[in-house]
């Protein structure tokens, strides 16, 4: 789809420019991961095996690896080299995790890592039809993202969804290495969360779940294993966390003017991913819902991409 810019009341078409996906779109994007995808840079160029990882990255959100490369041509296959590259970081585990504490100074255990989670991400200037029905497997976690450049230094990132969400491919093939790699991978959904919770909890989760849907039609609910998160593209304004007997939900937003009664713990600086501060609280009871509510619209109306 063509870009415009208004002027005087007329729509004038932005001319898109050529693109070196290396040179620039890389660099852009590794000194960017958090602006564009709500990434962490871990590393460029990350060897392991017989693969030169064009960016490592780690999503605090998910608490997984992510893995990004860089197109420039359309004779890839995406099944092919999504399969390579989760199967070799799926057996060097330690090195992916190693290589983030050497880069970022802290000290990540390999198992507190949602390894189920980890996923594979190919950016390129445009993706061919084949490419774009190869993904959308519950079990295979690829995603297609185009980025374009236009004139007046304007930057374009578009994720490809999938014309349909398909069944595991798992059942799709008899080749022992997807089948291994799709049962490492998991997809958790609403229900899993809800499952957690005790019949008095269970009103309360789906009532708060359709007020934080009401608030904007671009809200996508993004289930990990810990919690459901709530965001406007890649940002989380909240985490609803869903325990038998009581909900704890997480948002940001750089003072809580609508916690009248300081009800909302400031969560600490070194447990915390990016520069706004994060708040959390429990509650139990549908009393207590409109005052949730209040600061989760705080937090909502204080995202980025407002």
């Amino acid at each position: 789809m063509p870009a415009f810019q208004l002027t005087s009341g007329k729509l004038f078409q932005i001319k898109e420019k050529k693109i070196d996906l290396e040179k620039d779109v890389q660099g852009l994007t590794e000194k960017n991961l958090e602006a564009i995808f709500g990434l962490q840079f871990i590393s460029t160029e990350f060897h392991i095996e017989n693969f030169w990882i064009d960016t490592l990255a780690f999503d605090p959100q998910a608490n997984s690896f992510v893995i990004i490369e860089y197109k420039r041509d359309q004779s890839f296959s995406v099944i092919d080299q999504g399969i390579s590259y989760l199967n070799t970081v799926l057996r060097n585990k330690a090195e992916l995790v190693l290589e983030y504490n050497e880069k970022t100074g802290k000290s990540l255990n390999r198992t507190t890592v949602d390894w189920n989670q980890i996923r594979v991400m190919f950016i390129a200037q445009r993706f061919t039809a084949h490419q774009q029905n190869a993904i959308g497997f519950r079990d295979f976690p690829i995603e297609l993202w185009e980025v374009k450049q236009y004139e007046n230094n304007i930057v374009f990132f578009n994720q490809i969804k999938a014309p349909e969400v398909k069944e595991t491919i798992a059942n799709l093939t008899k080749n022992k290495i997807v089948r291994d790699v799709a049962q490492q991978i998991k997809e958790y959904t609403f229900e899993d969360h809800l499952k957690k919770a005790s019949d008095q909890i269970k009103p309360l989760l789906k009532e708060i779940r359709e007020r934080i849907f009401a608030l904007d039609t671009s809200i996508k609910e993004k289930p990990v294993r810990n919690y459901l998160g709530y965001k406007l593209n890649w940002y989380n304004f909240v985490t609803v966390h869903i325990y038998q007997q009581k909900i704890r939900i997480y948002v940001r937003k750089t003072i809580l003017e609508s916690d009248k009664n300081k009800r909302f713990k400031k969560v600490p600086e070194s447990w915390a991913w990016g520069k706004t501060p994060i708040w959390f609280t429990e509650f139990s009871e549908t009393k207590d819902l409109d005052y949730m509510m209040s600061s989760i619209k705080e937090s909502y109306e204080a995202a980025p991409d407002k």
